[in-house]
């Protein structure tokens, strides 16, 4: 993963105001454009956004639209914010809605039918085998092979589909790349496969992220041993996991080409048993230990690290200002659920005023650390981390309720990982629907819920994964990573600094990783409101270049999330661009 630049320390050319406004009006601008009406949507792509021809329009027409909605009766009606989290897109219409398959003629490459690839091996396998494929004969072939590229394809993909998928792939390759991979049509229509750019050691270990169609060099693979004699049908993923191993580049192309997997090698008959044993071999390569199974989803796996022995020093960190019912039940659940055994709670105290609270205050068994001043969640963090003299340190909200049992276990199992710096979980909001599954930055950071904004079930949904950011309302870390990085940026107050902090510390050999096995119930917003300063969020656009040049490294580059929707980024990535318009 390339490191993530923070333009306000390293960039000479600074965002100037005129440029963030006009970053903010496309991005609101382009969820009006997908999310109004039909007319709305149609006069959008007409007009352009951010143009004369668009603002003079707007005008003129809020008149009319108010004479019409008199005339007729109906009123603008705001919906509540409730309500807008059970308008989504069920997984059968597919996903991203605004998807449609296109023919090979949309690639932009010229096909004569009579293609011929000198300086690639294309392996063929025939998927509707029972038995898997006879790896030793790939081997040989490799071996003897004087191609500098492999390709896999299947026996169902026609010469014309490969020459297609084929011709993407060799004109993106760069000096470097050892690994080629694209986006794929996958096994239900009009759902694709949309993968991110960068390949997480954590995500690939619960699910082949890198699929097909994919472009190997053939000097990597032959030196990693070619593909190993018990993969099986997971011999592909075990090649992946090696190549990554050997420290081999991995390089996405954001299109859907044809000549990816076919149906038959998503069944979990076929892909559970083999996937299990190529990640199990990978953990003991890794030195993470053997505990692994698979998950309900075909082709994805449940793996544990091992947690440290003897069991570090854990202090859980919670800010309050009051709401000693919010802090009881918090501390109710982490006592009565909680199995590890060697944690610590720190209670930060922003300027209680209640007598209860006070009195608790005096009484309670733990720590309680004086955070007085202006709310900054920020500020009172840090004076928290910086009272603690424990291994690791868990944010915790006040509006959060402990449920899985051994959720420190399974944290500080990750955390203690020489390439993690911070671990998030799943939090679950009061009626049981999930309102936090990792942040995605794509443009703008967003929590990512299965429940509505991201309403597939595969195997990216699924996962033990890498990702951009996790919530501070629950995340872990090494206090001596929080102190390298000097703890959170106490210029961002309110929010963002969660976001800030966790890609502040991923680089080349640091990643932030989310565990869909840990849940919390939370509350959201129960103790503080809705505070949201766009100083703050400025601040973030501005050391990030958000709406930029910014990509999630980790959350799919064609994916959109404007609104409570994902869409499909239709236009070629262009991440310096820069050009005014719609996202999409």
């Amino acid at each position: 993963m390339p490191r993530l630049v923070q333009f306000d320390v390293e960039n000479t050319t600074q965002l100037t105001d005129r440029e963030l406004r006009r970053r903010w009006t496309v991005f609101h601008e382009s969820i009006h454009v997908v999310q109004g009406a039909w007319w709305r949507r149609a006069l959008g792509r007409m007009l352009g956004v951010e143009t004369r021809r668009y603002r003079l329009a707007r005008v003129l027409g809020r008149p009319v639209l108010r004479v019409a909605r008199a005339l007729t009766g109906r009123q603008k009606v705001e919906v509540p914010p409730e309500v807008t989290a059970v308008s989504v897109v069920a997984p059968e219409s597919g996903f991203p809605i605004n998807y449609h398959p296109r023919p090979l003629s949309a690639l932009g490459v010229e096909l004569r039918g009579d293609e011929n690839f000198p300086q690639v091996e294309i392996l063929i396998i025939d998927a509707t085998q029972t038995d898997a494929p006879d790896l030793g004969a790939l081997n040989r072939r490799l071996e003897d092979s004087a191609a500098a590229w492999t390709f896999l394809t299947d026996a169902a993909t026609s010469p014309i589909e490969r020459a297609a998928a084929l011709l993407v792939l060799l004109d993106a390759a760069r000096e470097g790349d050892d690994v080629l991979f694209a986006d794929e049509a996958g096994p239900r229509h009009a759902a694709p496969i949309l993968k991110p750019p960068s390949v997480g050691p954590h995500t690939l270990l619960s699910y082949n992220v890198v699929g097909r169609p994919a472009l190997i060099r053939t000097d990597a693979l032959r030196a990693v041993g070619g593909f190993s004699p018990g993969a099986g049908w997971a011999f592909e993923h075990d090649a992946y996991l090696r190549l990554q191993e050997a420290g081999r580049r991995f390089h996405h192309v954001a299109r859907v080409l044809p000549a990816g997997r076919p149906r038959e090698e998503f069944s979990a008959e076929r892909l559970n048993p083999a996937t299990l044993r190529v990640v199990t071999a990978a953990m003991a390569r890794r030195g993470l230990g053997e505990v692994a199974e698979t998950r309900a989803t075909p082709g994805v796996i449940r793996w544990s690290a091992p947690v440290p022995t003897p069991a570090p020093r854990v202090d859980i960190i919670i800010p309050t200002r009051d709401r000693l019912d919010l802090v009881l039940q918090c501390l109710e659940a982490i006592e009565s659920t909680t199995t590890y055994p060697n944690y610590d709670v720190i209670l930060l105290d922003n300027d209680s005023a209640e007598a209860t609270t006070l009195a608790f205050f005096e009484t309670t068994k733990y720590r309680v650390v004086a955070c007085p001043g202006p709310f900054n969640y920020a500020a009172i963090v840090n004076r928290g981390v910086a009272h603690s003299s424990a291994e690791f340190i868990i944010t915790l909200n006040n509006d959060t309720v402990v449920i899985t049992p051994d959720w420190i276990e399974q944290m500080v199992a990750l955390a203690a990982l020489d390439d993690v710096s911070f671990v998030g979980a799943c939090l679950l909001d009061r009626d049981g629907t999930r309102e936090h599954e990792s942040i995605v930055i794509a443009p703008y950071p967003q929590h990512l819920r299965t429940d509505s904004n991201y309403p597939h079930a595969d195997q990216f949904a699924a996962a033990t994964r890498d990702v951009a950011a996790v919530t501070g309302a629950v995340q872990m870390v090494r206090r001596a990573t929080w102190n390298e990085l000097g703890g959170m940026d106490e210029l961002l107050k309110v929010v963002m600094n969660d976001v800030d902090i966790c890609l502040r510390s991923q680089d080349e050999n640091r990643f932030v990783v989310y565990t869909p096995d840990v849940r919390l119930f939370h509350h959201v917003s129960s103790s503080r409101g809705t505070l949201d300063p766009l100083e703050d969020r400025n601040r973030f656009i501005r050391r990030w270049d958000i709406f930029g040049t910014f990509r999630d490294p980790f959350f799919a580059e064609s994916l959109l999330l404007l609104g409570e929707t994902m869409y499909y980024r239709h236009r070629e990535i262009d991440p310096g661009s820069g050009t005014p318009g719609s996202l999409l």
